[in-house]
């Protein structure tokens, strides 16, 4: 029988082939290019086939190292799928695992999760905490919840709530004593809002709700950008600023008295993208995703009910 590479080398001549570079694929693997250098060379001397030309600033693959590299990538994909397949199957029928965004997760799902117990007491959920896409086939979850445009090929997408941004601050601030009874009072106050855009579409942010709320000379050079909205609502809950943020995420912070809305209307984010549940649609019919699929639409409908009209 023809001996075959192990795992790890194969590995490292997949990284190494995909790079094609010894520096690049050792960064990524945790090793010295020595180290994944030598790995490359005991595949060929175990095959008795050199598979990347080298020269003094590039490598290349060789044919044959071509066709090993297209086969290992294969490989790979296949034992990864049987993986994930392999641990759901280990985790029974009554075990769902759910993946989202730290911040979905943290300022909205977590705080139902209990509702869901009660509704559904003998499941029980395990959750993937990443922003990080999971890959159904070879990642072991069940369902996902993803921000994006809900056109995943394969995957049933259901759309959960339209994002509506609306500027919330600390009922500290409000009682401080500085006015904040009319759009242009916030000029008078530090804003916090984040900056994001895909494929054109713009994050609202302050610009856009005071154009929205009849405040034409806003000058947004003082504003203060954050990277992720969990910064800027944080900012607002100490009590320093006032932030736009999406409605969904901060009504739990809202209905416990950390957060107070400011005026009654919000921007809507273009519909183009919004949170989704996302699953293989080979999956649509199975018990514990049709229980969660039920319940978590329950969920988003009662936030779309709370939530502000909004307007463009």
């Amino acid at each position: 029988m023809q001996s075959i590479p192990g795992m790890r080398a194969l590995r490292t001549f997949v990284v190494a082939g995909r790079h094609l570079n010894f520096t690049r694929a050792a960064d990524e693997l945790g090793l010295t290019p020595a180290a994944v250098s030598y790995q490359i060379k005991e595949i060929e001397d175990q095959l008795g086939v050199a598979l990347f030309v080298r020269s003094s600033r590039t490598i290349r693959l060789t044919e044959a190292g071509a066709v090993l590299f297209d086969a290992a990538v294969e490989a790979f994909d296949v034992m990864g799928r049987a993986i994930a397949r392999a641990q759901r199957m280990t985790r029974g029928a009554s075990e769902l695992k759910v993946t989202a965004d730290a911040q979905f997760a943290a300022k909205w799902l977590m705080r139902r999760v209990e509702r869901f117990r009660k509704v559904h007491p003998d499941m029980e959920l395990r959750f993937d905490i990443s922003y990080q896409v999971r890959d159904f086939r070879h990642d072991d979850i069940d369902v996902a919840i993803r921000f994006g445009t809900g056109r995943y090929p394969g995957l049933a997408a259901h759309r959960l709530f339209d994002n509506v941004v609306v500027p919330v601050c600390s009922p500290h601030l409000l009682a401080s004593g500085r006015p904040l009874g009319e759009p242009r009072d916030l000029l008078h106050h530090t804003l916090v809002h984040i900056e994001w855009s895909q494929q054109g579409i713009v994050w609202p942010n302050w610009r856009m709700w005071m154009a929205a709320a009849g405040v034409e000379d806003f000058d947004d050079s003082r504003t203060v950008v954050f990277g992720s909205s969990s910064d800027a609502i944080q900012a607002a809950i100490d009590g320093d600023a006032v932030a736009l943020a999406d409605f969904a995420m901060v009504a739990n912070d809202l209905s416990e008295g950390r957060l107070v809305q400011l005026f009654e209307f919000g921007i809507r984010v273009p519909p183009e993208f919004a949170y989704f549940l996302v699953y293989p649609e080979e999956a649509a019919s199975d018990p514990r995703v049709v229980a969660f699929r039920e319940w978590i639409l329950d969920e988003a409908a009662a936030t779309s009910r709370s939530s502000p009209a909004g307007q463009r």
